[in-house]
């Protein structure tokens, strides 16, 4: 009954890069994969920075057109871009430091994390700083995605049942869209902040709606 952790959302293996791996090698580590961003590490495994598509794309569009450099070599000024020898790596183009996140982090964490950082992905490191996995944008929406009914279950079953002791001939819910809608009769008024509280709680619900009345107050609903 509580958010479910990075660990259960992040897709392991990771696939990762090193600074000294070429674009290409990167753009078809991106392709063979089918994932748009690779965690950069060092020798051990540790985050150094992250290259997404976008920079791949920049570092393509950036180069020199076949005309203008061969223009170039002919006038002697240089056998190249002038860039030096790693500008066909990703050590100088990837976003560095990465911005990580921790298996045990809930996924509201992670998406503050990412909305703050502005970021679409965070490499996911062990305790001992290396990494372990990558989260996305899509693992966290597929949070939202779950079925009302996988939510519902959980709703009657912890929060209502097991949590609150409440019976089904007391109190009913009902989830739609992933709105909660809770029907029925509570015994204190001051547990409604909590069944409000613990229904917010579960990955997937975006709403909830309280119709209970109170026992021994006619005519009071919450």
């Amino acid at each position: 009954m509580s958010h479910r952790r990075v660990r259960d959302l992040m897709s392991r293996p990771a696939v990762c890069a090193h600074p000294g791996t070429g674009l290409k090698d990167a753009a078809r580590l991106l392709a063979e994969h089918d994932i748009s961003a690779l965690p950069v590490t060092d020798q051990d495994d540790r985050p150094l920075g992250v290259v997404s598509e976008g920079d791949l794309l920049r570092a393509q569009a950036e180069l020199p057109e076949p005309a203008d450099l061969l223009l170039t070599v002919r006038r002697g000024r240089g056998k190249g871009t002038g860039t030096g020898e790693r500008s066909g790596t990703l050590d100088g183009l990837m976003t560095s430091p990465a911005v990580v996140a921790s298996p045990e982090w809930t996924v509201v964490e992670a998406a503050r994390t990412m909305q703050e950082h502005g970021v679409k992905r965070l490499p996911v490191v062990s305790g001992t700083g290396r990494v372990i996995g990558v989260l996305s944008r899509a693992d966290l929406l597929r949070v939202f995605l779950r079925k009302d009914s996988a939510i519902e279950d959980e709703v009657v079953d912890e929060v209502l049942g097991r949590t609150l002791g409440l019976s089904r001939a007391q109190v009913t819910a009902y989830v739609t869209g992933g709105v909660v809608k809770v029907h029925g009769e509570i015994g204190s008024e001051d547990s409604l902040p909590l069944i409000e509280r613990l229904c917010r709680d579960i990955d997937g619900v975006v709403d909830v709606q309280l119709d209970l009345s109170v026992a021994g107050v006619p005519g009071r609903a919450a």
